[in-house]
């Protein structure tokens, strides 16, 4: 059956693991790699598949919070994680103080989700939060698969580069971090962006209240159809939680 998507459940463990390098990637994003014999038998599927990390709090009984897998390299033995850094939240605090050899305990992957790679072409639209599975689903595109990433950022700086051996179509859009749940940049660009010809899946994520209105005009205006697309609500703007600290849709 074409276009048939498969769900993967998996063991769930906790792994305790250490800091291997740390590197800013944008004023906003940091990557942190790390690593552990605890990795043995990891799995990750799916590239907007996600660890819960555990942070420590004052109480004693940690703050979890959720992180798509940037990069799992199982000869390395090197788990990637990306944090979008927001002014408060237990990933961020952590994220800018860990220096090499700091400990981690993630559990997870759960579950992933498989969507068919006999699609013609895929439309990734998000902001900041949701970079690092965009991020992992250009570079896993195979050749001569159309890809187009539409992020909304706060400016230039905030922008990354992508390898891939599909053809990519990079587009940004920037509007002030506070205006995250605004979609109005987003569905500005979309009113200009034609969908190419042919089977596509558009996947959306990032603020919550954003996520939704960009997900009705696909289905509304565009009439893309709603089997086609999966919109996850990663944060939402005023609440704690955000990604750094991601809410995966089913």
């Amino acid at each position: 059956m074409p276009h048939e998507t498969t769900y993967v459940r998996h063991e769930l463990v906790q792994r305790n693991l250490r800091v291997r390098s740390t590197t800013r990637l944008t004023p906003g994003l940091l990557r942190i790699v790390l690593a552990g014999e605890a990795l043995a038998g990891f799995i990750s599927l799916a590239p907007d598949d996600h660890v819960k990390a555990f942070f420590p709090a004052a109480d004693g009984d940690p703050e979890r919070r959720d992180y798509t897998v940037r990069r799992f390299d199982p000869v390395e033995g090197t788990l990637t994680l990306e944090f979008a850094l927001h002014p408060e939240g237990p990933g961020t605090r952590w994220a800018q103080s860990a220096a090499p050899g700091a400990p981690l305990t993630v559990g997870g992957p759960k579950k992933s989700r498989i969507i068919a790679p006999d699609y013609d072409w895929w439309l990734l639209i998000g902001d900041e939060c949701a970079l690092p599975a965009m991020g992992r689903r250009i570079e896993e595109t195979a050749a001569g698969i159309r890809v187009i990433s539409l992020a909304a950022v706060p400016g230039p700086e905030h922008e990354l580069g992508f390898t891939t051996a599909g053809e990519l179509q990079a587009l940004w859009v920037h509007r002030p971090a506070e205006a995250a749940d605004d979609p109005a940049p987003l569905l500005a660009a979309l009113a200009r962006l034609p969908l190419p010809p042919g089977d596509g899946f558009v996947w959306i994520a990032g603020e919550t209240r954003m996520v939704k209105a960009v997900a009705a005009h696909m289905t509304d205006v565009a009439g893309h159809p709603a089997a086609a697309m999966k919109a996850s609500g990663y944060w939402v703007k005023g609440q704690a939680k955000g990604q750094s600290e991601p809410q995966p849709g089913p």
